[in-house]
């Protein structure tokens, strides 16, 4: 946005008798892209346009539009007339790079190249540290405050524990900005993100929990037929073969079929009536209780399904799976993994941890109070 208004592409323009402020010409613009290499064609060009709308970024002066064309049409840049939405995740990313600016400008910065456990990390520095500098600069009246803006910088993924294994705290734990405000960035790395893939792109098991590569002659993975309700093909317990086969159950309307490995149809639809955020959750006083299961996983895993995003949550629970026995229910929302704060990342992320991780598992789950 700067650079075009630099070079005279952002404007005041006039059209049918009436004069539009800061807006540019799309098809200018698609030249303009392609002159500067910030796109190697005009149908690239067009697609970085349109993620620009699609998020919120620039819009048709008269909202006559949704789409981007490559035409002698007028668009503006939000910022430029007032119409950006300042969401809260906005706000702190904005608040995240006003503060990485200030510390990198500083002679002396606690910005610094750390070693922890013989690995180096960039744009580091410990809790306490900054908690000091924070107070000292006048961004936050106190130490609670200044965890609290910790915390909300760590949620959003600007700042992380090292090696992501704590939230924020007062005290000389090491953390690294994640994310570094001055690499020069381009365009078309924004048709290369990958954080909003569809659950449906996904190649693992509903219960992707449950190892799916067992010694040679296990027979404890069964598939179970698909009917409209589930539309899923399940990984389930040799020993669930009585319950799971008896007519009396809706999920299955077929009995089931030894095979190996169990395959993916599809995901299923989540569970949660409706979405909860980290804030409702975290929220004095909120409906919701922390619990503490231990769970230690037999020859095929752990029996359980988790999902979402910021935060996840359990989607299913193999009834004869060690979840189950430890306690776990669908619909929890999933605190912490082994120790590590999990609320702001994704179910493949969590899933990974899990996976990588000791066979007993220890978990922090959120449940509603009823």
């Amino acid at each position: 946005r700067l650079r075009l208004h630099d070079g005279k592409l952002i404007k005041d323009r006039r059209y049918h008798l009436r004069t539009y402020p800061n807006c540019f010409v799309a098809k200018e613009l698609t030249d303009w892209l392609i002159d500067h290499k910030e796109a190697p064609d005009r149908e690239t060009g067009i697609r970085l346009m349109q993620k620009l709308m699609d998020h919120y970024i620039i819009h048709h002066v008269c909202d006559e539009h949704s789409d981007y064309k490559d035409a002698k049409l007028l668009y503006r840049f939000r910022k430029d007339d007032g119409t950006f939405p300042l969401t809260k995740d906005v706000k702190v990313f904005m608040r995240g790079q006003s503060l990485y600016e200030k510390l990198v400008s500083v002679e002396e910065s606690i910005l610094k190249v750390r070693e922890e456990n013989s690995v180096k990390y960039q744009r580091t520095f410990l809790g306490s540290e900054m908690i000091d500098w924070l107070i000292q600069e006048g961004e936050v009246e106190n130490r609670q405050e200044a965890v609290e803006l910790g915390r909300a910088l760590l949620e959003h993924g600007i700042i992380q524990h090292v090696s992501n294994r704590h939230h924020f705290f007062d005290s000389d734990i090491l953390y690294q900005f994640w994310i570094n405000f001055r690499r020069r960035r381009r365009l078309t790395e924004l048709l290369n993100e990958n954080s909003s893939r569809a659950l449906s792109e996904s190649p693992d098991s509903p219960f992707c929990l449950r190892k799916l590569n067992p010694e040679p002659g296990n027979t404890s993975f069964l598939s179970v037929q698909t009917n409209k309700e589930i539309k899923v093909v399940s990984a389930v317990r040799r020993s669930s073969i009585t319950s799971l086969s008896g007519n009396s159950n809706a999920y299955f309307s077929a009995p089931p079929t030894l095979v190996f490995p169990p395959v993916a149809e599809c995901n299923p639809k989540s569970v949660l009536k409706r979405p909860v955020t980290n804030e409702e959750l975290l929220s004095p006083g909120a409906p919701y209780v922390k619990k503490t299961l231990t769970i230690v996983g037999d020859a095929v895993g752990w029996g359980f399904v988790v999902r979402g995003g910021r935060p996840c949550h359990i989607q299913a629970v193999d009834p004869g799976g060690p979840a189950a026995a430890a306690g776990m229910k669908v619909c929890q929302f999933v605190f912490s993994v082994n120790g590590v704060y999990v609320l702001h990342l994704d179910y493949q992320t969590i899933s990974s941890l899990i996976m990588t991780g000791p066979r007993t598992l220890v978990m922090e789950v959120m449940e509603a109070i009823e």
